[in-house]
């Protein structure tokens, strides 16, 4: 009987979880499959005790579950400080992690950013944005958390302060806040399929010194990232983000080492199809 593995979300249509972990899980020759299942903020506690019960091997989660699963889950020390979850493990419990920070510190590092030092503009305040603030402001980033309703950045700014330095503001001065930061990354879900006209920014706000960091990966090049290489910035897919928080959750769940390149092919190819 194979190990069932998921991810839950709402909405759930466009992940590719599913065709990274079972390329992962085939490429070990592991007796494992991974489902994505459509789940809201108010059944979310059902689900995961279901879970459970019927013995899956873990989860992850995705929008806009993050911070709910804090209620239901044992979250470990980072998650705990982070305030959100996005893996949860069986073996000991109802076990909660958070990835996200790690895939993005990944993610910018292979794309040849020096984080400590950096000025760090982050567009958003949810799950997302709250796991790369703490990982990025522990690595020694200034970071600033711009977000459409300001009090929600100026808590999650204040939350981070424990590790490093970090302010939160609104949207109004978006402008400088942009032209004077060395990196830029979009933690809404503005640009995401459907929606592919969406963006936080135009190549008029981006200057050419910027790193541009989308997290949404579908579509493989979002209008964000578009805009940004019309005014010449260096970009980074979300794709990374998602393959290396991947990895971490699959390392956490199975004490195995991913197949990382595998997980990366499996995501490309699906948002090439």
């Amino acid at each position: 009987m194979k190990k069932v593995f998921a991810v839950l979300g709402d909405p759930i249509e466009h992940t590719l979880s599913p065709m990274m972990h079972n390329a992962a899980f085939k490429a070990l020759e592991m007796d494992c499959i991974y489902h994505a299942f459509k789940v809201s903020k108010e059944n979310l506690k059902d689900a995961i005790k279901g879970a459970h019960a019927m013995g899956f091997g873990g989860l992850n989660l995705t929008v806009p579950l993050k911070e709910e699963a804090m209620k239901i889950v044992k979250p470990d020390l980072l998650a705990a400080a982070m305030g959100a979850v996005n893996t949860v493990d069986f073996k000991d419990g109802i076990q909660g992690y958070n990835t996200d920070g790690i895939g993005a510190e990944k993610a910018l590092v292979d794309a040849g950013v020096k984080i400590e030092g950096a000025k760090v503009l982050i567009v958003g305040a949810g799950g997302a944005a709250r796991g790369i603030s703490f990982q990025l402001a522990s690595d020694g980033a200034e970071v600033i958390i711009a977000n459409r309703t300001p009090e929600r950045a100026i808590q999650l700014a204040d939350d981070v302060a424990i590790v490093g330095n970090v302010r939160g503001c609104g949207l109004e001065q978006l402008d400088d806040l942009i032209s004077s930061a060395d990196v830029l990354i979009n933690c809404t879900t503005l640009g995401m399929h459907p929606h592919v006209e969406d963006t936080i920014a135009t190549a008029e706000q981006i200057h050419a010194d910027l790193v541009v960091f989308d997290i949404v990966y579908n579509p493989l090049k979002t209008k964000l990232l578009m805009e940004a290489e019309k005014a010449g910035a260096r970009t980074v897919s979300g794709v990374m983000m998602l393959v290396y928080q991947g990895a971490e959750a699959f390392r956490i769940w199975t004490g195995v080492k991913p197949p990382v390149e595998v997980m990366r092919e499996a995501v490309i190819g699906a948002l090439r199809t």
